[in-house]
Parts: C-alpha cells; sequence; structure tokens
C-alpha cells in the first residue's frame, strides 16, 4: 500500500504546475491533500477528477481558504467529513476514508503564525483533537493520519531550531503534545521509523532562498497505529519537482489495501 500526502497550497495552483498528471504516475492507492484552498464547483475541470479516481472534499465555508481532499484508487466503504465541531468543520480540516479495520486521515493542523489569536485557536484544537486521537486509538481500527500538522517535533525536523523555539510550529507546548502523541497515546511517526536522517524537510518558507540552502521544517507526517508501524518499508520526500511550498511524502506499507 502506497499513500501520499501533501499540502498543496492551493489544488488550482499545483494543477497548474502539473501535480495531477505527477500523481496519477506514482502506483499510490490513497493520495491525501491539505490546504486546496477551493471548493468543489470550482473544480469542473477533468484534471481535477482523473480515471480510475475516487475522490471526496471537505471545504472550507471561506472561499479560497484551506481544505482537505482525498483521492483513492478504491471506493472507501465509509467516507466521514469534519468532526462535528462546527467552528473547525467550517474551516475544512479532517476527511477520514475507512476500508475494512483500516482508517485513512486527511488532516490540516490550524497554523499559529498569523496572530496570537490563531496560535491560541491552535493550543484550543491540540487539547479537543487528543482525546479524538486517543478515542481513534481504542478503536479496533489501524489508522493513518496523514497532513500538515504545523508542529516539528524535534530539533532534528527544522534546520534553525534554536532560532525557533518561540515562534509558533517549534512553541515548548506543541512539542510536548507530540511527544504525547508519540509517547502515551501510543501513536508512530511512521517516517521515522525507516529513517532518522537529519535535514529531511517538506517545507521551506519562500523567503531567503530556504529551499536552494535547505532551510526547511519537516511538518508533514504519517502518523500510524502501532499495528501500521511494523508494516513500514519505505519513506520519501519527493523533490524533484515543486508543486507548492510543501513537498508530498510518499509512504509504503506492507499492508493489503
Amino acid at each position: 500500500m502506497r499513500i501520499i500526502t501533501v499540502n498543496v497550497n492551493g489544488i488550482r495552483s499545483a494543477a497548474r504546475k502539473g501535480f495531477f498528471s505527477w500523481m496519477v504516475r506514482q502506483r499510490a492507492d490513497v493520495v491525501c491533500i491539505q490546504e486546496t484552498k477551493a471548493q468543489v464547483h470550482q473544480l469542473q475541470d477533468p484534471v481535477f477528477w482523473p480515471r480510475g479516481w475516487h475522490a471526496y472534499f471537505h471545504d472550507a465555508e471561506k472561499k479560497g481558504y484551506s481544505g482537505v481532499a482525498i483521492y483513492c484508487r478504491r471506493e472507501p466503504d465509509k467516507v466521514i467529513s469534519g468532526l462535528g465541531w462546527p467552528d473547525v468543520d467550517s474551516e475544512g480540516r479532517y476527511l477520514e476514508v475507512r476500508f475494512g479495520s483500516l482508517g485513512i486521515v486527511s488532516l490540516y493542523m490550524h497554523s499559529g503564525s498569523s496572530s496570537e489569536a490563531r496560535q491560541q485557536k491552535k493550543f484550543e484544537m491540540l487539547e479537543r483533537f487528543m482525546p479524538h486521537l486517543r478515542k481513534l486509538r481504542r478503536s479496533r481500527r489501524e489508522y493513518v493520519i496523514c497532513g500538515d500538522w504545523n508542529i516539528a517535533h524535534r530539533e532534528i525536523d527544522l534546520k534553525n531550531w534554536r532560532g525557533n523555539q518561540k515562534n509558533s510550529g517549534f512553541l515548548p507546548e506543541e512539542r510536548a503534545w507530540m511527544d504525547e502523541l508519540f509517547g502515551p497515546a501510543g501513536f508512530v511517526d511512521a517516517f521515522r521509523v525507516v529513517d532518522q536522517r537529519p535535514d529531511q524537510y517538506t517545507w521551506w518558507s519562500n523567503r531567503g532562498r530556504a529551499w536552494e540552502k535547505n532551510v526547511g521544517w519537516r511538518i508533514d507526517y504519517q502518523v500510524v497505529t502501532p499495528g501500521l508501524a511494523k508494516r513500514v518499508k519505505k519513506a520519501r520526500i519527493y523533490k524533484d519537482r515543486r508543486f507548492s511550498d510543501h513537498a508530498p511524502l510518499i509512504m509504503d506499507y506492507d499492508y493489503p489495501l
């Protein structure tokens, strides 16, 4: 099973850069997309509906903002749009598909970098989301929670960690939350199961030649239940072409879909 996750920073922009022609060649089973910045009625072009794929969207109410999507080769048994929390669901941040005993989620976690108010909103989301994650963990279903979590967990996960300890995405409270996620909550950072190297990033600022210098952050994850952690085969961050300020994270699992 191959799963790809990527924040496209605008699905229409990514399409113009060749994202979908690339996607259909990747032999993926599921592709999770974040920050579509579009609503379904704006996606009439056939490029957004590739043959042989099932597509699902959870849009933000605000045009040109947020939104998540999942493309699947196989039709899911069930699709769950949103968490049932109106303030979060209105921003289009959570979409889940289920295949038998497997659940796959496309998640776009809040960013707190624009204002203190948005950071507070992010803290509130983290506090509410952890019980949901623990509920998923208690179920008999295996999970892959893909997405832009907007947090770099450890010092190895961003280049300039010393200078970012007071910035959103690397705050002590955010990192402690990730410690809980990958500790008592029982989830696993699938990428680190197979790749412990430094300088492996998925997002780069558009400022200061960050991409060219590889001054990045690893904030896009595939977070899995322990049963799937044992089945991680390979991970790759695709950087040959750029579709947005994030790079696709491609992961292979020894797990039938």
